[in-house]
């Protein structure tokens, strides 16, 4: 019965179930990205409150960490009473509450918002992803999965641009405009998604996570989550070590950087032998080795440059082999708890990566060792892929 109804959904899912789930998808990544150009804005006007210094970073940063946490407890709640209607409120709660801070002068009560909003976006984030798993299987899952993810990197840039009119517009508040973008995506889904038909509201002999496969693609994810994001959030110090860089450079470097991941994942689904596995796993981490390598030894603005793209075409190659390999070991009844914890350990990674750099910094003598020991242990991780997949047996896709 179980392989007749996920026989059905695969038929009944169609390219405007993926697309609608996509927009879905790029509503987390848009909390944080539209706001990157008004944070100097912000800075100045609150520059007289207690702690202004640290308070304006957290503002930006706290969604991710919303979703580090509350993640898993979202995918939980998807299990136990379905996905559709989830993902719908959880839509609509992020436009209003995402708003809010437009209306508001207190940095405290920004925060507080911003954190009502990090709870919609893990629920959003959890619940799209897992819905991809539900309507395609094997080599369409693969697909758009990787589609999510290219399409995700490739519409910071555009928002990064649209943050920046709106605040050049409208001041600083302009960009949280943008959350009112959830609306008619949330009617999209209540007019064409379908709730899967294998969410079983009752546990079952089948309903245990499979932590001993699980849990190494977790930890690996939290490692691809810190490569990923270190470059992000350091490019502009990354940049300094070799030349100065004026703000449209680094945004430029940025905007290349952010394509590069969508090349990434597209190359990820378009050749058949890189399936989710131990294979892809090793590419991606030697292209984040030479990445790093080449960024810590690099004395030229331009070859910082071309090794910055370089780890990001390990990043997009690895986020869709973790996610997609981690999907294959889940069985329909615990999908969403694992997809959550998936979520939650790819945020937490982005939400640690620049404390990790500011811990080792010191103690290494500064970014660029920094830079070299990622490399090393980018290096360390792909030998250890290369071990497996020498021994590997093919996984079993659900």
């Amino acid at each position: 019965m179980r392989i007749d109804m996920s026989t059905k959904i695969v038929s009944e899912a169609r390219n405007i179930h993926g697309i609608i789930l996509v927009l879905a998808a790029i509503m987390p990544a848009m909390a944080i990205i539209s706001l990157v150009p008004v944070m100097p804005l912000l800075g100045r006007e609150f520059a007289g409150v207690s702690g202004s210094e640290a308070l304006v970073p957290i503002a930006l940063t706290i969604p991710a960490l919303c979703v580090a946490l509350f993640s898993p407890l979202a995918g939980w709640l998807s299990d136990r009473i379905g996905r559709k209607m989830l993902l719908f409120f959880s839509l609509l709660g992020y436009a209003v509450i995402g708003t809010i801070p437009f209306f508001l002068t207190d940095l405290k009560q920004i925060i507080g918002a911003r954190f009502g909003l990090g709870v919609f976006e893990a629920v959003i984030m959890t619940v799209a992803t897992a819905l991809v798993g539900d309507y395609f299987k094997g080599a369409a899952r693969e697909k758009w999965i990787g589609i999510q993810i290219g399409v995700v990197s490739l519409s910071a840039i555009v928002l990064i641009a649209i943050g920046g009119a709106l605040g050049e517009t409208l001041g600083s508040r302009g960009p949280f405009l943008l959350y009112l973008m959830a609306i008619p995506i949330a009617l999209l889904v209540l007019w064409k998604l379908f709730e899967p038909a294998v969410i079983e509201k009752n546990s079952d002999s089948q309903g245990v996570l499979p932590w001993r496969s699980l849990l190494p693609l977790l930890f690996i994810t939290l490692g691809v989550g810190i490569f990923f994001y270190t470059t992000i959030v350091k490019l502009g110090d990354i940049l300094l070590l070799v030349q100065d860089a004026s703000p449209a450079i680094i945004g430029a470097i940025g905007a290349a950087f952010n394509f590069g991941v969508m090349i990434g994942a597209v190359t990820f689904t378009k050749l058949k032998v890189l399936s989710p596995g131990p294979k892809p796993l090793a590419i991606g981490m030697a292209l984040f080795a030479l990445g790093y390598g080449g960024m810590g030894l690099s004395s030229a603005l331009s070859i910082t440059t071309v090794f910055a793209i370089v780890t990001s075409l390990g990043a997009g190659m690895l986020l869709p082999c973790t996610l997609a390999w981690t999907m294959s070991i889940l069985s329909p009844s615990v999908r969403g708890r694992g997809t959550g914890l998936w979520t939650g350990m790819f945020f937490l990674g982005q939400f640690i990566a620049p404390l990790v750099v500011v811990m080792l910094d010191q103690p290494l003598g500064g970014l660029k060792n920094v830079l070299l020991v990622y490399a090393a242990s980018a290096a360390m991780l792909m030998m250890v892929a290369l071990l497996v997949t020498r021994g590997a047996s093919p996984f079993k896709s659900q």
